[in-house]
């Protein structure tokens, strides 16, 4: 038997359930992973809430990035075996794979062989940032040297990966945070400059620091009346990248300004594009060199064991972290 954790109803917390199961046998293409640490992300709270997106189907599963060993092996797989130390990259959604589990089974593809400098909950707290950050600012973005980028939520997860991949392309990282709090931590992290949204004008702010031509992207989780303030913080030709939706408040959309700066809003998912091979072949290629010399380094907020998955969950809704939330098996 394998222990999993799944939901028959939304709600708080509370609704998630460890519970007994039969142990998973991989089929074509697919590995079971003995799994070590869980990656916690937003978008299974939301899930688990039933804010946004369409309702589950019961029982639920939740679980995009995990890290472990490869216990068995499916037909059709070459390059993986049993005893491999490995992380999974979210390629799919909560109902083909949900890995809140100590036996889980992930498709081949998405799953690689993680450095070995990489303790399990590094490697558990890596893909999903990383291959968001990637996918907006290398993919979409195609950030080049001296750009000056916007990120918002920076002290979560995806928008320290994203300072340490704008630092890496020669750009220019400005991170938005509610207060000046966790200013001297962003620093530390490799933000070039930190506004506290709560305290200081946005826009003013990003004209000082750009010599008054504005970020040509923004990065943005957040969304709500704040998204007016982005806009109006960007270049001419700028490009307004919208990942996810923190605010429960309605957008702000400033037409004027999206028609004189001539701008682009394009909203994307962190698996944007992923059932491409070629695309999936990019990510990893840019990001494992990087996850292996240290140039790439996820941030752990803090650790909770399996079960204590309630607490987590409750931890992360918070708000009050810097980095991920992981919990161990």
């Amino acid at each position: 038997m394998a222990r999993k954790i799944l939901f028959y109803e939304t709600g708080p917390a509370e609704v998630l359930k460890i519970v007994e199961v039969a142990t998973p046998e991989p089929g074509a293409e697919e590995i079971r992973i003995r799994v070590k640490a869980i990656g916690l992300n937003r978008a299974e709270i939301n899930f688990r809430a039933a804010t946004y997106g369409p309702p589950p189907a019961f029982p639920a599963q939740l679980g995009l990035e995990a890290s472990g060993e490869i216990d068995a092996v499916g037909s059709g797989v070459s390059g993986l075996g049993v005893g491999n130390a490995v992380s999974v990259i979210a390629t799919f959604g909560y109902t083909q794979y949900g890995l809140y589990g100590d036996l889980v089974l992930a498709p081949a593809r998405s799953v690689v062989k993680h450095p070995a400098n990489l303790s399990w909950e590094e490697a558990a707290a890596s893909w999903m940032p990383f291959t968001t950050a990637w996918t907006g600012l290398i993919d979409l973005a195609k950030l080049t040297s001296n750009d000056a980028v916007l990120i918002t939520a920076a002290s979560s997860s995806v928008g320290l990966a994203a300072i340490q991949v704008t630092r890496r392309e020669g750009a220019i990282p400005i991170a938005l945070t509610r207060s000046s709090r966790k200013a001297d931590a962003l620093l530390q992290a490799g933000a070039a400059h930190v506004i506290a949204t709560e305290e200081k004008d946005v826009e003013e702010e990003v004209k000082r620091l750009t010599d008054g031509k504005g970020a040509r992207v923004v990065f943005d989780a957040v969304g709500g009346p704040s998204f007016a303030k982005l806009v109006s913080s960007t270049s001419m030709d700028g490009l307004v990248l919208t990942y996810g939706v923190l605010s429960k408040q309605m957008n702000s959309f400033p037409a004027v300004q999206v028609f004189r700066r001539r701008l682009t809003i394009r909203g994307f998912a962190a698996n944007t594009g992923l059932d491409d091979n070629a695309r999936l072949d990019a990510l990893k290629s840019y990001i494992l060199p990087g996850l292996a010399s240290g140039e790439f380094k996820p941030r752990i907020a803090k650790t909770f064991p399996f079960e204590r998955i309630v607490d987590a969950h409750r931890y992360l809704e918070s708000n009050e972290q810097f980095g991920k939330v992981v919990v161990t098996v």
